[in-house]
């Protein structure tokens, strides 16, 4: 795709005053249309306003797909739920970069990569202990992202060597997630593994120390390493969300990848982004503390416009999340084959079970997300609270770059929208002595 909108024969005819204009009309591939305003302001001098661009685009995009009516999400034309039943986390990872699914050889040569940078520089393990103890993860992580770009400085968009590039970050930003939570909990870190597969190095890298070992290999750890497997596929992407928008608008300045990722991280550390499903945990948390009375909550989610049910609607999905279906599958699974037993999940079916019965919420189509599953699950897997969010970076993470490579091949123009100023007036400057 070469980023050129497809306009359609017809167009939208606006009238302000006794202008009125025809702006042309953008048909996408799923039947959506948008109209191109990129003329509004020279033939008007208005501007259009769209508090929180809910309704507006910058981009035209070959990556993701979704029709929250519906409840519909694909991946480079492929259904969720078909990648999730039957691809791994490294198949969908190539997909995002690449536009398609790899062959056997190309699948290997992209593992083989994961494997080669999944090292960081040693001069870096100074940058760690410059952080406090008590960093958050997610802190480290956009830092320790954006000072990658000194040690690897050669980024390139192109088709020739761009899979090792995604390959590295990839690889490092997974290395330096479980760096970063040893960091925090005041433990030497734990190298990464040529015999062991994405996934699983990362379990090791977190869970393995001195004085008890991880046995990675085991039936419990290879259940969690298949569930973290799957629960990253669900991440892949989601359109031009918050975090995603946020990797672009840095990139359009032609900021390198690393800070144009680190800006994504930094958007979805906010808990009405990635930071919502360690914002469920706390939640359920709370409940727990409180006796367990999912009701009295629910209430107060009805009469208390200042609280919110977390892991509940979403800005696209007036259906069932197709996600949190998929997640929930995962979290089922993990109770009954590994024999985890925590109140929380108890405490969430509950919860969930009330709200999918109660008309208030229905009425308002506030259906479980997917953040509502990924949290308990991680916390299952025995991953901490202030690393959930993170987990979301190592998901999402193809996506973004993805979406950067996209916005490179499209012919970047600088993201710099416009204002409605609503201040005051020309005012005089009153000399200090005089005011």
């Amino acid at each position: 795709m070469d980023g050129t909108p497809n306009t359609s024969t017809s167009s939208a005819r606006l009238q302000i005053g006794d202008k009125v204009v025809e702006l042309p009309i953008i048909s996408g591939t799923d039947g959506n249309l948008g109209i191109d305003i990129a003329t509004l302001r020279s033939q008007t001098g208005a501007i259009a306003y769209d508090n929180g661009f809910n309704n507006t685009t910058s981009a035209v995009s070959s990556i993701s797909f979704i029709d929250g009516d519906k409840g519909i999400l694909r991946y480079r034309g492929y259904s969720i739920e078909d990648l999730f039943n039957r691809a791994s986390f490294r198949e969908v990872a190539y997909l995002m970069v690449n536009g398609k699914l790899p062959n056997e050889q190309e699948v290997t040569q992209f593992s083989a990569f994961l494997t080669k940078h999944s090292m960081i520089d040693e001069d870096m393990h100074h940058f760690f202990a410059g952080f406090p103890r008590s960093a958050h993860p997610m802190a480290i992580l956009a830092a320790m992202v954006t000072s990658l770009s000194s040690f690897y400085p050669q980024i390139n968009h192109d088709d020739t060597n761009f899979d090792e590039t995604a390959a590295r970050l990839i690889s490092k930003v997974r290395t330096i997630a479980a760096f970063s939570y040893k960091k925090s909990m005041g433990y030497p870190v734990v190298y990464p593994m040529a015999n062991l597969s994405y996934v699983e190095n990362f379990l090791n890298m977190m869970f393995d120390t001195p004085n008890s070992p991880y046995d990675i290999k085991s039936a419990e750890h290879q259940l969690h390493a298949k569930i973290l497997d799957k629960t990253l596929v669900l991440h892949a992407d989601h359109g031009q969300n918050c975090s995603t928008t946020a990797v672009k608008l840095v990139g359009s300045t032609r900021a390198s990848l690393y800070a144009s990722v680190s800006a994504g991280i930094c958007a979805l550390w906010g808990p009405l982004h990635g930071g919502a499903n360690q914002a469920v945990v706390e939640m359920l948390e709370n409940i727990e503390r409180d006796g367990a009375n999912v009701e009295k909550y629910i209430e107060k989610a009805k009469t208390n416009k200042d609280f919110r049910l977390m892991g509940f609607g979403h800005a696209l999905y007036k259906s069932y999340d197709p996600r949190a279906a998929l997640a929930k599958k995962l979290l089922d699974e993990l109770y009954e084959k590994g024999g985890v037993k925590d109140p929380l999940f108890d405490i969430a079916q509950d919860l969930e079970r009330r709200i999918m019965a109660d008309e208030y919420f229905i009425s308002r189509k506030l259906y479980p997300n997917i953040d509502f599953y990924t949290g308990i699950i991680y916390k299952a897997i025995g991953i901490p609270t202030n690393m959930l969010t993170v987990m979301f970076v190592l998901g999402r993470l193809p996506g973004w770059i993805a979406q950067w490579r996209e916005l490179m091949g499209h012919g970047i123009k600088i993201f710099r929208p416009r204002q409605i100023y609503m201040g005051p007036g020309a005012l005089d400057y009153i000399p200090l002595e005089e005011r």
